[in-house]
């Protein structure tokens, strides 16, 4: 019997920007996807790129398909939400193309962080990675982990 495995997003690497803004995405990450398979980016509001994956996007849609139209802050919140995300799907390379606007807002210029959390990943500047890596580090990893309850 076979059993199928949903992708896990571990691990940080560290990736350049090509010319064309293409960012080459690991290829531990890749492997279980097909061509065709829909990953959404979205500017997070701490300042870098959060990347969902066809699992978590099919959560998000199946929530958002279930907010009543009449739901007038919900539309408004689900309007401006997509109207800053962008699709994506990897090349024959395994690379992604993001667009000028969320590498604006990430502050992303050439060089970036990839950085998995299991269901989805995120890209980061060094700089902001950083920041966040000392903000989670000795004692407050600790006390991060009993409060999520890890």
């Amino acid at each position: 019997m076979s059993v199928t495995h949903a992708p896990h997003y571990t691990g940080l690497f560290r990736h350049a920007l090509d010319d064309k803004n293409r960012l080459t995405i690991p290829s531990a990450w890749r492997f279980a996807h097909g061509a065709d398979d829909l990953f959404l980016a979205t500017p997070h509001p701490e300042g870098y790129i959060a990347v969902l994956p066809p699992a978590e996007v099919q959560k998000l849609y199946d929530k958002i398909a279930g907010m009543a139209l009449s739901d007038g802050a919900g539309q408004d919140f689900v309007a401006r939400f997509f109207a800053q995300t962008q699709s994506l799907w990897f090349d024959k390379s395994g690379r992604i193309s993001l667009g000028a606007a969320l590498l604006e807002h990430a502050a992303i210029t050439k060089d970036a962080v990839l950085v998995g959390s299991l269901t989805k990943f995120n890209i980061y500047t060094p700089e902001r990675w950083e920041r966040v890596e000392a903000r989670t580090s000795g004692e407050n990893f600790g006390d991060i982990m009993r409060r999520l309850g890890l």
